[in-house]
C-alpha cells in the first residue's frame, strides 16, 4: 500500500495542545465544548486553529507551520487569549494536565462523528475511560528519515515523559504514578509504543495489514506515542502529558525540535542512529510513568543505567549547538528548570498534601498556573 509522504524541506514545527473545560466553582469537567465553539463562531467567525476532540469536555488548540519553538508557543498563547473569554461567558476555565483528579468518566459526553463513534463502539469501557489530555509536537522531515527517527526517538522517551508527567491522581486516588495517562492511553488498539521499522516500505506493509484486517480505516487511527504524519510530512511526538504552563511548553517543544533535528542531521551525515531494544524501551516508559524525574533509566543495549536527571543535563548540553541554530537556546535551557521547580505531578501532589487531600484545590492550582 503506497503511502504518500509530503516531504518537508525544512524542520518546521507544529504543536497541538489539548485542554479540558472545568466549572469555575465545582472544578469538575463540563461538557461545554459545543457551546464554546458556537459562541466563538458568533464572536470571531470560523477559527481553523481550534478543534473538537473525542469528548465534549475538550478543546484542542493548534499552531500553523512555525519555524521556532518561541513562534509556536506564542501562537498558542494568542489562541488561549482568544478562548479564555469565551469560557468566562460560559462559566468554565481551561485546564490542562494529563488527567483530571476526580472527574467521573461515566458523565462525559461523546463528540458526534463517525470516527469517534467507531472508536467507542470498538473499544467500549477502555475507550470511555479516556479522560486524558496531551501535547503533540510535529517536526518536518523527509520521507526516508521518518521511520529511522521514530525508532531512534524512543531512546529519549523517558525524558519527555518524566518532564511532562502531570497525571498522578485518577478518580480521587493517588495512583503512585507520575503519569497515569501513559498507562491509560496504551490500552487502546494501535496506541502505545511504535514498532521499530527501519524503512518507509516496512510501515506501508504494516498499514496495509491493519486496513486489510479491519483494525483501522485510515492511517490517523495508528495512535502510536511517536508516529509519522504522512499528510503533513512530519514526525509527530505524542509522548507528553498535558502541560499547564507556557514556560514548560516552551521547554518541551524546544527539546522535541532539537532531538528530531539532531537525528536528521546524523542521517544527512550518513551516521547510524542510536536505537534501544524494544524490551528496554518498554521498561523505560514504565519507569518514567511510575517514578517521573526520579526514574533510573536504561541507556543502551548493554543494560547500562543512569538517573534520568543526570542524563537530562548531559542531553541539554549535547543539544545546545542545535538549539542555537534553531533559535531556541533560551527555550531549551528551560528544560533544566523543570526538575528545579518540580514537574507538574510533583506540584499537584504538594498541593494535595498541603490541603489535606483537597482535589478541588489541585484543579485550582493547575488552572491558576495557566
Amino acid at each position: 500500500m503506497p503511502i504518500e509522504f509530503t516531504d518537508s524541506p525544512e524542520p518546521t514545527l507544529g504543536v497541538e495542545w489539548e485542554f479540558a473545560l472545568v466549572d469555575k466553582r465545582t472544578r469538575d469537567l463540563v461538557n461545554a465544548a459545543s457551546e464554546l465553539f458556537d459562541l466563538g463562531l458568533q464572536r470571531h467567525g470560523p477559527e481553523p486553529r481550534i478543534h473538537k476532540e473525542l469528548l465534549r469536555n475538550t478543546v484542542e488548540l493548534t499552531t500553523g507551520i512555525c519555524r521556532t519553538a518561541g513562534e509556536a508557543v506564542d501562537e498558542l498563547a494568542s489562541l488561549i487569549d482568544l478562548v479564555r473569554p469565551l469560557g468566562d461567558e460560559l462559566g468554565v476555565d481551561l485546564y490542562c494536565a494529563g488527567t483530571h483528579p476526580f472527574a467521573e468518566w461515566s458523565t462525559q459526553l461523546l463528540t458526534p462523528g463517525h470516527r469517534y463513534e467507531e472508536l467507542i463502539a470498538r473499544t467500549q469501557w477502555w475507550g470511555r475511560q479516556m479522560l486524558i489530555w496531551g501535547v503533540h509536537v510535529h517536526v518536518g522531515v523527509r520521507r526516508e528519515h521518518a521511520m529511522p527517527i521514530v525508532s531512534s526517538l524512543l531512546k529519549w522517551y523517558p525524558h519527555l515523559q518524566a518532564l511532562s508527567a502531570s497525571s498522578p491522581i485518577w478518580a480521587g486516588t493517588d495512583t503512585g504514578y507520575a503519569s497515569n495517562r501513559a498507562m491509560m492511553f496504551q490500552q487502546l488498539p494501535t496506541a502505545g509504543l511504535p514498532f521499530q521499522f527501519e524503512t518507509w516500505p516496512d510501515f506501508e506493509h504494516y498499514t496495509q495489514d491493519l486496513i486489510t484486517t479491519g483494525v483501522i480505516e485510515e492511517i490517523s487511527e495508528i495512535r502510536w506515542d511517536v508516529r509519522p504524519a504522512p499528510h503533513l510530512g512530519t514526525v509527530e511526538v505524542r509522548i507528553c502529558d498535558g502541560v499547564s504552563t507556557l514556560w514548560e511548553m516552551r521547554a518541551l517543544v524546544a527539546l522535541t525540535h532539537c532531538l528530531v533535528v539532531d537525528l536528521s542531521d546524523k542521517l544527512d551525515r550518513g551516521e547510524p542512529l542510536p536505537t534501544m531494544p524494544p524490551w528496554h524501551v518498554q521498561e523505560n516508559k514504565w519507569r518514567a510513568a511510575r517514578y517521573g524525574l526520579d526514574a533510573w533509566i536504561i541507556l543502551d543495549e548493554h543494560s547500562n543505567e543512569r538517573l534520568l536527571q543526570d542524563d537530562l543535563r548531559e542531553l541539554v548540553e549535547h543539544l545546545a549547538p542545535v538549539a542555537e541554530r534553531l533559535g531556541c537556546s533560551d527555550e531549551l535551557a528551560l528544560v533544566l528548570e523543570i526538575p528545579r521547580r518540580g514537574a507538574s505531578y510533583q506540584r499537584q501532589r504538594a498541593v494535595a498534601e498541603s490541603t489535606g487531600g483537597d482535589l478541588v484545590a489541585v484543579v485550582d492550582s493547575v488552572v491558576r498556573e495557566l
